[in-house]
């Protein structure tokens, strides 16, 4: 809120209508990247290492690392550098951002899924495969809310569960999420560069069903195993039959996917010049419209459903808040990354670039996937992007095993870890209020990492693999 507030009053403040100066990143040391390392560090180890005071403070830590971009660039470079610089963060990358991610959370929250459902080793699969289909539609986020609860009850009863719960925060909230740009946020941050909506569709598709595949089969045999070792549970006497509620909300996601697929589509060529930002007429027509699909969410669905599926607000105002902070204090890091050769980022220049000149997919995928398992997958999408020259035709055509590298790295890895992906540690807060003996940070990490290590190399290695085929 306080990111929109500050833009409205910039955008009517009496400053001259010309463009500022960009940024010169050419000329910007290691020390302009600390308030981006700062927030991501302090969205990684707050909710771990200090929940109390972060669940209560952290729109204020994010916004005083935001200060502490803004306020140097201001010193060093001038005012309007500056708010030329936070505007074009806030309006060309974050709104439309946020917005969408409000949108899914609101019409997700409205289907509610009521039944009795025995936690099978072949129930809990079907759950899952669902699940990671489903993603790509309404979001891993969305997907993640969905299927939660049911899940949870449908194996309270087991002694051994939270393995369950592992591959769902793998397989639902990340990996079933890389087929569209409103699966995950770094794709939908991709499709706001200029990636064409089916493109991820189109390139990964048989990358993604492997991974999927293989997942779901090894969670079955696992589950068979888990099965074998637990006291059957006594069977309600009477079972509820499944029943989904809120059925309108279905509609509301075809209307979520039609706005972008016309936003896409519909190019007017009218543009609205803010402070050197070119705001498009069907950016704004896109957003304008998921706003009001989730508001007409809101109207059509009885306050019960909600209730049930114990929908709050808070978890999408958190996510508001801290990405204002984030797409704030990434303004120096992209600077510097435009630089290219001339910039403190060189280095990683160097390390994603082979010997003949072209980007090292292999590189690009791991060191994408690494650093959005151990940061947050959509800023770390934004910086490779960035670093492979940011031009969403060229990384479409010659450089698509770049793209695809990218695209792998960020949506897959960002299981690896509970602060990968957003509803990676919603999930674990939800199972964890229910009773689920979640495993600890570290403990899930080890586990994902014995699961899907493996896999990462197996899709390296692969000859369908686009990371292996553009040289």
């Amino acid at each position: 809120m306080i990111a929109f507030a500050l833009t409205i009053l910039i955008v009517l403040s009496p400053w001259p209508a010309q463009a500022a100066p960009a940024l010169d990143g050419a000329s910007m040391g290691f020390s302009w990247a600390l308030p981006f390392a700062g927030i991501l560090l302090s969205i990684a180890t707050g909710p771990l290492l200090f929940p109390k005071i972060w669940h209560h403070y952290y729109g204020k830590i994010a916004a005083g690392w935001a200060a502490l971009t803004l306020i140097p660039i201001a010193w060093s470079s001038g005012a309007q550098v500056m708010l030329a610089a936070f505007v074009h963060a806030m309006l060309a990358e974050y709104l439309s951002f946020i917005v969408l991610l409000f949108t899914l959370y609101t019409v997700a929250g409205g289907i509610l899924v009521t039944g009795s459902i025995r936690g099978t080793p072949l129930v809990n699969t079907a759950i899952l495969a669902f699940g990671t289909g489903m993603a790509s539609l309404v979001g891993t986020t969305g997907a993640a809310m969905i299927l939660i609860r049911p899940l949870i009850r449908a194996n309270k009863a087991r002694p051994h569960n939270a393995h369950v719960f592992v591959f769902f925060i793998i397989l639902v909230a990340n990996v079933g999420g890389a087929l569209s740009p409103l699966g995950d946020p770094p794709l939908f941050v991709g499709f706001l560069r200029g990636v064409d909506f089916f493109w991820t569709a189109q390139h990964l598709w048989m990358q993604t069903t492997i991974v999927a595949v293989l997942l779901l089969a090894l969670f079955l045999l696992l589950d068979l195993w888990f099965a074998r070792r637990d006291t059957p549970a006594a069977d309600d006497a009477a079972g509820e039959p499944i029943r989904v509620h809120g059925l309108v909300n279905l509609l509301l996601i075809a209307l979520i996917i039609a706005s972008i697929l016309s936003s896409a589509a519909w190019q007017p060529g009218i543009e609205f010049d803010i402070y050197g930002t070119k705001v498009a007429l069907q950016n704004l027509v896109r957003d304008a419209a998921l706003v009001l699909i989730a508001l007409l969410s809101l109207w059509l669905t009885p306050d019960e459903h909600r209730e049930a599926n114990g929908f709050t607000w808070e978890p999408i105002r958190e996510v508001a808040k801290l990405f204002a902070g984030i797409f704030t204090a990434i303004i120096p890091v992209l600077a510097m990354l435009d630089a290219g050769k001339n910039g403190a980022f060189a280095w990683l220049l160097a390390a994603v670039t082979a010997r003949d000149g072209l980007p090292h997919e292999v590189a690009y995928f791991w060191l994408t996937g690494l650093l959005s398992a151990l940061l947050d997958n959509a800023p770390t999408y934004l910086v490779f992007f960035e670093l492979a020259g940011g031009d969403a035709r060229e990384l479409m055509g010659p450089l698509a095993g770049t793209l695809a590298a990218i695209s792998m790295g960020a949506v897959y890895m960002g299981a690896l870890t509970y602060v990968g992906n957003a509803p990676n540690f919603m999930v674990y807060a939800i199972a964890t209020e229910r009773g689920i003996r979640m495993p600890s940070f570290f403990g899930y990490m080890l586990w994902a990492s014995i699961v899907l290590m493996p896999l990462f190399v197996l899709l390296t290695l692969l000859p369908i693999s686009p990371i292996l085929k553009s040289h």
